[in-house]
Protein backbone atom coordinates (compact mmCIF):
# COMPACT_ATOMS: atom_id res chain seq x y z
CA UNK A 1 0.00 0.00 0.00
CA UNK A 2 1.38 3.42 -0.95
CA UNK A 3 2.12 6.05 1.66
CA UNK A 4 -0.33 8.84 2.46
CA UNK A 5 1.09 12.08 1.11
CA UNK A 6 0.83 14.84 3.70
CA UNK A 7 1.15 18.63 3.71
CA UNK A 8 1.97 20.71 6.78
CA UNK A 9 0.30 24.13 6.66
CA UNK A 10 1.90 26.43 9.21
CA UNK A 11 5.46 25.69 10.27
CA UNK A 12 5.54 27.18 13.77
CA UNK A 13 5.95 25.70 17.23
CA UNK A 14 3.20 23.06 17.30
CA UNK A 15 4.13 21.80 13.84
CA UNK A 16 7.79 21.36 14.75
CA UNK A 17 7.25 20.08 18.28
CA UNK A 18 4.54 17.57 17.46
CA UNK A 19 3.01 17.09 14.00
CA UNK A 20 6.09 16.84 11.79
CA UNK A 21 7.99 14.43 14.04
CA UNK A 22 4.94 12.20 14.43
CA UNK A 23 4.37 11.96 10.67
CA UNK A 24 8.04 11.14 10.12
CA UNK A 25 7.79 8.37 12.73
CA UNK A 26 4.82 6.77 10.94
CA UNK A 27 5.83 4.62 7.93
CA UNK A 28 2.42 5.20 6.31
CA UNK A 29 3.05 8.95 5.91
CA UNK A 30 5.17 10.95 3.51
CA UNK A 31 5.45 14.71 4.01
CA UNK A 32 5.55 16.32 0.57
CA UNK A 33 4.89 20.00 1.40
CA UNK A 34 5.76 22.49 4.11
CA UNK A 35 3.67 25.64 3.76
CA UNK A 36 3.97 28.94 5.62
CA UNK A 37 3.14 32.55 4.76
CA UNK A 38 6.67 33.29 5.94
CA UNK A 39 8.35 31.14 3.32
CA UNK A 40 11.67 31.07 5.22
CA UNK A 41 9.98 28.93 7.88
CA UNK A 42 8.85 26.42 5.27
CA UNK A 43 12.30 26.39 3.69
CA UNK A 44 13.89 25.81 7.09
CA UNK A 45 11.59 22.82 7.64
CA UNK A 46 12.68 21.33 4.32
CA UNK A 47 16.32 21.70 5.37
CA UNK A 48 15.79 20.49 8.94
CA UNK A 49 13.80 17.39 8.03
CA UNK A 50 15.38 16.58 4.67
CA UNK A 51 12.14 16.12 2.77
CA UNK A 52 9.28 17.93 1.10
CA UNK A 53 8.90 21.14 -0.86
CA UNK A 54 8.53 24.65 0.60
CA UNK A 55 5.56 26.74 -0.54
CA UNK A 56 4.08 30.04 0.59
CA UNK A 57 0.53 29.68 -0.74
CA UNK A 58 -1.55 26.68 0.34
CA UNK A 59 -3.39 26.86 -2.99
CA UNK A 60 -0.46 24.90 -4.46
CA UNK A 61 -1.34 22.07 -2.08
CA UNK A 62 -5.01 22.16 -3.05
CA UNK A 63 -4.05 21.86 -6.71
CA UNK A 64 -1.93 18.75 -6.13
CA UNK A 65 -4.18 15.67 -6.42
CA UNK A 66 -1.54 13.43 -4.81
CA UNK A 67 -1.88 15.16 -1.43
CA UNK A 68 -4.40 13.21 0.64
CA UNK A 69 -4.00 14.77 4.08
CA UNK A 70 -3.08 18.09 5.68
CA UNK A 71 -2.21 19.24 9.18
CA UNK A 72 -3.33 22.83 9.81
CA UNK A 73 -1.00 24.41 12.37
CA UNK A 74 -1.77 28.07 11.73
CA UNK A 75 -3.19 30.90 13.85
CA UNK A 76 -6.87 30.46 14.73
CA UNK A 77 -8.28 33.02 12.30
CA UNK A 78 -7.47 30.90 9.26
CA UNK A 79 -8.41 27.49 10.67
CA UNK A 80 -11.90 27.59 9.17
CA UNK A 81 -11.11 28.95 5.67
CA UNK A 82 -8.10 26.67 5.15
CA UNK A 83 -9.89 23.60 6.49
CA UNK A 84 -12.94 24.27 4.32
CA UNK A 85 -10.81 24.82 1.21
CA UNK A 86 -8.86 21.62 1.88
CA UNK A 87 -12.00 19.54 2.44
CA UNK A 88 -13.56 20.83 -0.77
CA UNK A 89 -10.34 20.00 -2.60
CA UNK A 90 -10.68 16.39 -1.46
CA UNK A 91 -8.12 16.46 1.35
CA UNK A 92 -8.48 14.91 4.81
CA UNK A 93 -7.81 17.44 7.56
CA UNK A 94 -6.30 17.46 11.03
CA UNK A 95 -6.76 21.01 12.33
CA UNK A 96 -5.08 22.18 15.51
CA UNK A 97 -7.23 23.32 18.42
CA UNK A 98 -9.41 25.28 18.78
CA UNK A 99 -11.50 24.26 15.80
CA UNK A 100 -12.07 27.93 15.03
CA UNK A 101 -12.37 31.38 16.60
CA UNK A 102 -16.14 31.08 17.02
CA UNK A 103 -18.83 28.44 17.23
CA UNK A 104 -20.31 29.74 13.96
CA UNK A 105 -17.02 29.12 12.14
CA UNK A 106 -16.78 25.63 13.65
CA UNK A 107 -20.33 24.86 12.50
CA UNK A 108 -19.40 25.86 8.94
CA UNK A 109 -16.39 23.51 9.10
CA UNK A 110 -18.66 20.71 10.29
CA UNK A 111 -21.17 21.42 7.51
CA UNK A 112 -18.49 21.15 4.83
CA UNK A 113 -17.14 17.96 6.39
CA UNK A 114 -20.61 16.44 6.10
CA UNK A 115 -20.89 17.62 2.49
CA UNK A 116 -17.53 16.21 1.42
CA UNK A 117 -17.30 13.11 3.61
CA UNK A 118 -13.61 13.76 4.18
CA UNK A 119 -12.04 13.38 7.63
CA UNK A 120 -12.00 16.51 9.81
CA UNK A 121 -10.32 15.91 13.15
CA UNK A 122 -9.45 18.64 15.66
CA UNK A 123 -6.22 18.65 17.67
CA UNK A 124 -7.72 17.94 21.08
CA UNK A 125 -4.71 15.77 21.74
CA UNK A 126 -5.61 14.84 25.32
CA UNK A 127 -8.19 12.43 23.92
CA UNK A 128 -5.13 10.35 22.95
CA UNK A 129 -3.45 10.67 26.36
CA UNK A 130 -2.95 7.38 28.23
CA UNK A 131 -3.85 8.73 31.67
CA UNK A 132 -6.91 10.59 30.41
CA UNK A 133 -8.20 7.41 28.77
CA UNK A 134 -7.64 5.42 31.97
CA UNK A 135 -9.73 7.99 33.85
CA UNK A 136 -12.44 7.85 31.18
CA UNK A 137 -12.56 4.05 31.44
CA UNK A 138 -12.72 4.18 35.25
CA UNK A 139 -15.63 6.62 35.10
CA UNK A 140 -17.45 4.47 32.52
CA UNK A 141 -16.90 1.38 34.67
CA UNK A 142 -18.54 3.11 37.63
CA UNK A 143 -15.40 3.15 39.78
CA UNK A 144 -16.15 6.71 40.91
CA UNK A 145 -19.89 6.19 41.19
CA UNK A 146 -22.08 9.12 40.17
CA UNK A 147 -19.91 11.95 38.81
CA UNK A 148 -21.89 14.93 40.03
CA UNK A 149 -19.36 17.76 39.65
CA UNK A 150 -16.05 18.53 37.95
CA UNK A 151 -13.82 21.42 39.02
CA UNK A 152 -11.20 22.84 36.66
CA UNK A 153 -8.29 25.15 37.46
CA UNK A 154 -5.80 26.38 34.86
CA UNK A 155 -4.11 29.40 36.41
CA UNK A 156 -0.68 30.94 36.14
CA UNK A 157 0.77 34.09 37.72
CA UNK A 158 2.13 35.89 34.64
CA UNK A 159 2.09 33.78 31.49
CA UNK A 160 0.53 35.88 28.74
CA UNK A 161 2.02 34.62 25.45
CA UNK A 162 3.52 36.96 22.88
CA UNK A 163 2.03 40.13 24.33
CA UNK A 164 0.76 42.29 21.47
CA UNK A 165 0.96 39.45 18.94
CA UNK A 166 -1.43 36.92 17.43
CA UNK A 167 -2.29 35.25 20.75
CA UNK A 168 -3.52 38.52 22.28
CA UNK A 169 -5.40 39.86 19.25
CA UNK A 170 -9.06 38.80 19.31
CA UNK A 171 -9.48 39.16 15.54
CA UNK A 172 -6.80 36.49 15.10
CA UNK A 173 -7.15 34.22 18.13
CA UNK A 174 -10.84 34.61 18.95
CA UNK A 175 -10.05 34.97 22.65
CA UNK A 176 -7.34 34.55 25.24
CA UNK A 177 -6.82 32.20 28.18
CA UNK A 178 -10.16 30.43 27.68
CA UNK A 179 -9.82 29.57 24.01
CA UNK A 180 -6.08 28.86 24.29
CA UNK A 181 -5.76 26.88 27.53
CA UNK A 182 -9.36 26.32 28.51
CA UNK A 183 -10.21 24.38 25.36
CA UNK A 184 -7.90 21.54 26.46
CA UNK A 185 -9.27 21.39 30.00
CA UNK A 186 -12.92 21.59 28.95
CA UNK A 187 -12.35 18.94 26.32
CA UNK A 188 -10.84 16.53 28.86
CA UNK A 189 -13.87 17.05 31.10
CA UNK A 190 -16.35 16.48 28.29
CA UNK A 191 -14.47 13.44 26.97
CA UNK A 192 -14.13 11.71 30.33
CA UNK A 193 -17.74 12.52 31.21
CA UNK A 194 -19.07 11.00 28.00
CA UNK A 195 -19.59 14.31 26.12
CA UNK A 196 -22.79 15.26 27.99
CA UNK A 197 -25.14 17.80 26.43
CA UNK A 198 -24.63 21.31 27.87
CA UNK A 199 -27.75 22.95 29.31
CA UNK A 200 -26.78 26.37 30.67
CA UNK A 201 -23.61 28.44 31.05
CA UNK A 202 -22.78 31.39 33.26
CA UNK A 203 -19.38 32.94 32.72
CA UNK A 204 -17.29 36.05 33.06
CA UNK A 205 -14.09 36.82 31.16
CA UNK A 206 -11.72 39.60 32.21
CA UNK A 207 -9.03 41.50 30.34
CA UNK A 208 -7.05 43.13 33.13
CA UNK A 209 -3.33 42.52 33.61
CA UNK A 210 -2.25 42.71 29.98
CA UNK A 211 -4.05 45.89 28.98
CA UNK A 212 -1.22 48.11 30.20
CA UNK A 213 1.27 46.31 27.98
CA UNK A 214 4.34 48.35 28.90
CA UNK A 215 3.45 48.08 32.58
CA UNK A 216 2.99 44.29 32.46
CA UNK A 217 5.71 42.60 34.55
CA UNK A 218 6.75 39.02 33.80
CA UNK A 219 9.64 36.59 34.16
CA UNK A 220 9.38 34.94 30.76
CA UNK A 221 7.06 35.03 27.79
CA UNK A 222 6.33 32.04 25.60
CA UNK A 223 5.45 33.03 22.03
CA UNK A 224 7.30 36.29 22.79
CA UNK A 225 8.88 38.78 22.69
CA UNK A 226 6.28 41.50 23.39
CA UNK A 227 5.18 43.87 20.65
CA UNK A 228 4.17 47.07 22.41
CA UNK A 229 2.76 48.45 19.17
CA UNK A 230 0.44 45.45 18.90
CA UNK A 231 -2.97 44.63 20.33
CA UNK A 232 -4.20 43.26 23.64
CA UNK A 233 -7.97 42.77 23.63
CA UNK A 234 -8.46 39.20 24.93
CA UNK A 235 -9.21 37.59 28.28
CA UNK A 236 -6.43 36.91 30.76
CA UNK A 237 -8.84 35.51 33.41
CA UNK A 238 -12.08 33.58 33.09
CA UNK A 239 -14.54 31.95 35.45
CA UNK A 240 -17.62 29.90 34.55
CA UNK A 241 -20.23 27.40 35.65
CA UNK A 242 -21.66 24.93 33.15
CA UNK A 243 -24.69 22.73 33.75
CA UNK A 244 -24.89 19.61 31.61
CA UNK A 245 -27.06 16.50 31.41
CA UNK A 246 -24.19 14.90 33.30
CA UNK A 247 -22.07 16.69 35.92
CA UNK A 248 -22.01 20.37 36.65
CA UNK A 249 -18.65 21.98 35.80
CA UNK A 250 -16.93 25.00 37.32
CA UNK A 251 -13.68 26.53 36.12
CA UNK A 252 -11.23 29.28 36.89
CA UNK A 253 -8.52 30.01 34.36
CA UNK A 254 -5.83 32.65 34.03
CA UNK A 255 -2.92 33.46 31.79
CA UNK A 256 -2.14 36.13 34.36
CA UNK A 257 -3.20 36.74 37.95
CA UNK A 258 -1.74 38.45 40.99
CA UNK A 259 -1.43 35.17 42.85
CA UNK A 260 1.95 33.44 42.69
CA UNK A 261 0.60 29.90 42.57
CA UNK A 262 0.20 27.89 39.37
CA UNK A 263 -2.66 25.40 39.27
CA UNK A 264 -3.24 23.05 36.35
CA UNK A 265 -5.62 20.32 37.44
CA UNK A 266 -9.06 18.77 37.06
CA UNK A 267 -11.07 17.29 39.95
CA UNK A 268 -13.66 14.64 39.10
CA UNK A 269 -16.01 14.31 42.09
CA UNK A 270 -17.96 11.08 42.39
CA UNK A 271 -20.04 9.72 45.26
CA UNK A 272 -17.82 6.62 45.51
CA UNK A 273 -14.42 8.14 44.71
CA UNK A 274 -12.73 11.20 43.27
CA UNK A 275 -9.81 11.86 40.96
CA UNK A 276 -7.42 14.79 40.69
CA UNK A 277 -5.67 14.88 37.33
CA UNK A 278 -2.62 17.13 37.18
CA UNK A 279 -2.64 18.37 33.60
CA UNK A 280 -0.04 16.58 31.50
CA UNK A 281 0.99 14.43 34.47
CA UNK A 282 -0.31 11.59 36.64
CA UNK A 283 -3.50 11.46 38.66
CA UNK A 284 -4.54 10.43 42.17
CA UNK A 285 -7.60 8.43 43.19
CA UNK A 286 -9.28 9.26 46.51
CA UNK A 287 -11.73 6.80 48.07
CA UNK A 288 -12.86 5.23 51.34
CA UNK A 289 -12.87 1.60 52.41
CA UNK A 290 -13.48 -0.16 55.75
CA UNK A 291 -13.56 3.12 57.62
CA UNK A 292 -10.30 4.35 56.12
CA UNK A 293 -9.63 7.11 53.61
CA UNK A 294 -7.45 5.92 50.76
CA UNK A 295 -5.16 7.82 48.40
CA UNK A 296 -3.83 5.92 45.39
CA UNK A 297 -1.43 7.00 42.66
CA UNK A 298 -1.91 4.64 39.70
CA UNK A 299 1.18 3.70 37.72
CA UNK A 300 1.01 3.05 33.99
CA UNK A 301 3.07 3.17 30.80
CA UNK A 302 2.22 6.40 29.02
CA UNK A 303 2.53 6.57 25.24
CA UNK A 304 3.13 9.77 23.25
CA UNK A 305 -0.27 11.40 22.78
CA UNK A 306 0.77 13.40 19.72
CA UNK A 307 2.05 10.25 18.05
CA UNK A 308 -1.21 8.51 18.96
CA UNK A 309 -3.17 11.41 17.47
CA UNK A 310 -1.27 11.40 14.16
CA UNK A 311 -1.31 7.59 13.95
CA UNK A 312 -5.08 7.64 14.52
CA UNK A 313 -5.60 10.33 11.88
CA UNK A 314 -3.69 8.33 9.27
CA UNK A 315 -5.45 5.13 10.26
CA UNK A 316 -8.95 6.59 9.96
CA UNK A 317 -8.14 7.84 6.45
CA UNK A 318 -7.56 4.20 5.51
CA UNK A 319 -10.41 2.63 7.49
CA UNK A 320 -13.16 5.27 7.77
CA UNK A 321 -13.05 4.96 11.57
CA UNK A 322 -14.53 7.97 13.38
CA UNK A 323 -12.12 9.10 16.08
CA UNK A 324 -13.08 10.85 19.35
CA UNK A 325 -11.44 13.99 17.90
CA UNK A 326 -13.88 14.18 14.97
CA UNK A 327 -15.53 17.56 14.48
CA UNK A 328 -18.96 16.08 15.27
CA UNK A 329 -17.85 15.45 18.86
CA UNK A 330 -15.36 18.23 19.46
CA UNK A 331 -17.77 20.94 18.35
CA UNK A 332 -19.26 20.73 21.87
CA UNK A 333 -16.14 22.45 23.20
CA UNK A 334 -16.57 25.28 20.68
CA UNK A 335 -20.21 25.63 21.68
CA UNK A 336 -19.39 25.88 25.39
CA UNK A 337 -16.52 28.33 24.91
CA UNK A 338 -18.73 30.54 22.75
CA UNK A 339 -21.45 30.41 25.42
CA UNK A 340 -18.99 31.49 28.13
CA UNK A 341 -17.89 34.46 26.06
CA UNK A 342 -21.52 35.30 25.18
CA UNK A 343 -22.55 35.07 28.85
CA UNK A 344 -19.70 37.39 29.80
CA UNK A 345 -20.72 39.95 27.17
CA UNK A 346 -24.40 39.73 28.14
CA UNK A 347 -23.68 39.51 31.87
CA UNK A 348 -26.37 36.83 31.98
CA UNK A 349 -26.84 33.08 31.86
CA UNK A 350 -26.93 31.47 28.42
CA UNK A 351 -29.29 28.54 27.81
CA UNK A 352 -28.88 25.81 25.16
CA UNK A 353 -32.57 24.88 25.18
Amino acid sequence: MSTIKVAIIGCGTIANNAHIKAYIANPDAEIVYFCDTIKERAEKAVRDYGRGQAVEDYQEILDDPEVEAVSICTPNDVHAPIAIDCLRAGKHVLCEKPAARTYAEALEMQKVQHETGKVLNIGVVNRFNTGVNIIKNMIQAGDLGDIYHVYVSFRSQRSIPGLGGAFTTKAIAGGGALIDWGVHFLDIVMYCSGDPKPLTVTGQAYSKLGRDMKGYSYLNMWAGPPDYNGTYDVDDFVTAMIRTEGPSITLNGAWAQNIGVEEMYIDFLGDKAGIRLQYGQDFKLYSAQNGALLETTPKFNATDMFQNEIDGFLRCIRTGEKLPSHIDTVILSSQIIQAIYDSSDLRAEVSFE
